[in-house]
């Protein structure tokens, strides 16, 4: 067990229209994988799935809110039943609303952890047992800084991230056996995306990198069984580098 092959595999991303999401379903499609491209966005995921399919591989876009646990629940076993046991489950989704703490209502906290949170975890049922059945898989959710520490502003965020945390320890135990791989993967440096500018500082925004810096990473967790690695939090930014490296002479 080790490095399995992604060419002609299906990868099940979440968050697909934008940011980092788009960065990484571009790379895969470079690398040979087919997409299932989950977003509330339907115009851009759609349009994504069409420029995806020019480079060969196949595409599928899939329009849902992920707040939703049932829509969610049926967009992924519909998934299923089209292509099959995806290699790889990616979850990007996220929302981030910084506001103070007496600013906010129920409400809106818990939309904020439905989609980061519980669409963890609904992605994730929905594929496992798929994954079991053939033997081999690889799960990743997006983390970040705030599933460590704790921000000011971030009073869904931060929880919901911290979540996504321990939901990846539970799970990496339990698929280990069944060659399931389970990790999660921090940025390890401020993104250039739409949802980034509205909490980076201005230090941080004078740091910022494109989220292409970064996908590079999302092949190599692709194709990661649980024999090589599992029940890590990776730096996809040092991932990233350490891939690019050999291929250039230098990092990017």
């Amino acid at each position: 067990m080790g490095l399995h092959s992604i060419r002609g595999q299906w990868c099940f991303l979440s968050g697909a229209a934008d940011g980092l999401g788009n960065a990484i379903a571009r790379e895969l499609a470079a690398q040979g994988m087919n997409l299932v491209l989950f977003d509330v966005q339907e115009g851009k995921v759609a349009a994504l799935a069409g420029e995806l399919q020019t480079l060969g591989v196949q595409a599928l876009p899939v329009a849902v809110d992920l707040a939703d646990a049932s829509s969610a629940a049926g967009a992924v076993a519909g998934a299923v039943r089209q292509v099959g046991a995806p290699r790889a489950l990616i979850h990007d989704a996220a929302v981030l609303t910084p506001r103070p703490f007496r600013a906010w209502t129920f409400d809106g906290w818990r939309r904020e952890l439905d989609i980061i949170l519980q669409g963890a975890f609904v992605l994730a049922k929905g594929v496992w047992e798929p994954m079991f059945a053939q033997g081999h898989g690889s799960i990743v959710f997006i983390s970040s800084g705030s599933a460590l520490r704790g921000f000011s502003l971030e009073a869904a965020y931060t929880p919901a991230k911290h979540g996504q945390e321990g939901l990846m320890k539970v799970l990496s135990i339990e698929g280990a056996e069944f060659n399931i791989a389970v990790n999660t993967a921090t940025t390890g440096a401020p993104l250039d995306t739409p949802m980034s500018w509205g909490h980076y500082t201005p230090d941080m925004q004078q740091r910022m990198i494109p989220p292409s810096r970064l996908a590079p990473a999302f092949a190599y967790f692709a194709a990661l069984d649980a024999g090589h690695a599992t029940g890590l939090r990776f730096d996809a930014f040092q991932v990233s580098e350490a891939i690019m490296l050999p291929r250039h002479g230098a990092p990017l």
